[in-house]
Protein backbone atom coordinates (compact mmCIF):
# COMPACT_ATOMS: atom_id res chain seq x y z
CA UNK A 1 0.00 0.00 0.00
CA UNK A 2 1.32 3.45 -0.66
CA UNK A 3 2.23 5.81 1.95
CA UNK A 4 0.86 9.26 1.48
CA UNK A 5 2.95 12.21 1.91
CA UNK A 6 1.03 15.19 4.31
CA UNK A 7 2.88 18.78 4.82
CA UNK A 8 1.69 21.73 6.10
CA UNK A 9 2.51 24.71 4.80
CA UNK A 10 2.30 26.52 7.71
CA UNK A 11 4.34 28.55 10.06
CA UNK A 12 3.83 29.94 12.82
CA UNK A 13 3.87 33.77 12.12
CA UNK A 14 1.01 33.40 10.34
CA UNK A 15 2.04 33.71 6.35
CA UNK A 16 0.30 30.96 4.54
CA UNK A 17 2.27 29.60 2.01
CA UNK A 18 1.25 27.55 -1.46
CA UNK A 19 2.48 25.05 -3.69
CA UNK A 20 2.79 26.20 -7.46
CA UNK A 21 3.22 23.83 -9.96
CA UNK A 22 4.30 24.89 -13.58
CA UNK A 23 4.93 23.13 -16.83
CA UNK A 24 7.86 23.56 -18.54
CA UNK A 25 9.78 23.04 -21.41
CA UNK A 26 12.73 21.47 -21.54
CA UNK A 27 15.50 23.37 -23.91
CA UNK A 28 17.36 20.43 -24.32
CA UNK A 29 14.79 17.47 -25.15
CA UNK A 30 11.76 19.38 -25.85
CA UNK A 31 10.03 17.07 -23.06
CA UNK A 32 7.47 18.77 -20.60
CA UNK A 33 8.69 18.57 -17.34
CA UNK A 34 6.86 20.03 -13.99
CA UNK A 35 8.13 22.63 -11.77
CA UNK A 36 7.10 22.91 -8.27
CA UNK A 37 7.88 25.61 -6.12
CA UNK A 38 6.22 26.46 -2.37
CA UNK A 39 5.70 30.40 -2.33
CA UNK A 40 4.15 32.39 -0.05
CA UNK A 41 0.65 33.20 -1.13
CA UNK A 42 1.17 36.92 -2.19
CA UNK A 43 3.96 35.80 -4.37
CA UNK A 44 1.96 33.27 -6.44
CA UNK A 45 0.80 35.10 -8.95
CA UNK A 46 4.38 36.75 -9.94
CA UNK A 47 5.76 33.03 -10.08
CA UNK A 48 3.06 31.99 -13.03
CA UNK A 49 3.12 34.62 -15.10
CA UNK A 50 6.46 33.89 -16.44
Amino acid sequence: MAKKAVATLQTGNKEKFVKVVRMVKSPKTGAYMFAEEILPQGKADEALKK
